[in-house]
């Protein structure tokens, strides 16, 4: 189980996430929703840790996440991918994975000299074996800057699974993406959301890929949380449609008149 507690941030004057409280629950794929600047990706950024809270906790399975920075919580279990992708650019695609492979508690440095080669033939194995799953393996010698964006975002993937957290969060992972190449990071995404010990948080601004990932939506409007349910339930709600989708009760009716 992941859970913030009053989590909150404060830009000088400016509260960016207010006193957010929410749990997230294994094989639940949690869709974080919201206007421009509603704080969804600040949200993120206190979870995994890029930006320090001002008060409240982070918690995963009963530990504490709050003071350790992002390099500790993603050895904790919390698998981020950002909007630009985060890659080694002058590296392989097989050198990225593998790095990641290798940072999991499974294959850290440190071996015997005799358990150094067995090592590295096991995470060169698991590298490829990931790429093959992201359907990359044909590009595991490309160099990374050679790779078209849609390549670079479904290697981003690669890296999370690589790194085998309890918890992925997409931060708009289709962002910047032909119509033909989000349908494979979306795809992905599916295939994670089978395994139901994960945790799949997404921040997405299209309708149309929540309503079929989501399990739950959750909205926040100015840095707070104002609704949190089932998909169709959330969409459906007032407050949604007027914060999110800019729809007033005013204007729901004005359409309806012209209409009739």
């Amino acid at each position: 189980m992941l859970q913030t507690t009053g989590l909150t941030v404060r830009f000088g004057g400016h509260v960016a996430v207010n006193a957010v409280s929410c749990a997230f629950a294994p094989g639940t794929l949690t869709a974080i929703v919201g206007p421009n600047g509603a704080g969804k990706t600040t949200y993120f950024n206190l979870i995994s840790g890029q930006i320090k809270a001002s008060a409240g906790t982070v918690i995963l399975n009963g530990r504490v996440l709050t003071g350790l920075s992002a390099s500790e919580r993603t050895r904790a279990g919390l698998g981020r991918a950002f909007q630009l992708t985060n890659l080694f650019p002058n590296l392989s695609v097989l050198e990225n994975v593998r790095l990641a492979v290798q940072a999991t508690g499974s294959h850290r440095l440190g071996l015997r000299l005799s358990s150094i080669w067995s090592d590295h033939t096991g995470v060169l194995a698991r590298a490829r074996t990931i790429l093959d799953d992201v359907s990359m393996l044909d590009k595991a010698e490309s160099p990374v800057a050679s790779l078209p964006h849609g390549d670079q975002r479904k290697l981003e993937v690669a890296l999370l699974m690589a790194l085998e957290p309890q918890v992925f969060m997409f931060d708009e992972p289709t962002a910047g993406m032909s119509a033909d190449e989000a349908p494979v990071i979306l795809n992905l995404i599916r295939k994670l959301k089978a395994d139901k010990s994960k945790i799949i948080l997404l921040v997405e601004h299209k309708m149309d890929v929540v309503r079929e990932l989501a399990d739950r939506i959750i909205v926040l409007t100015n840095g707070t949380l104002v609704a949190d349910g089932e998909p169709a339930e959330v969409i459906a709600s007032p407050v949604v449609q007027e914060a999110y989708l800019g729809i007033t009760k005013e204007t729901k009716e004005t359409k309806e008149t012209e209409a009739a």
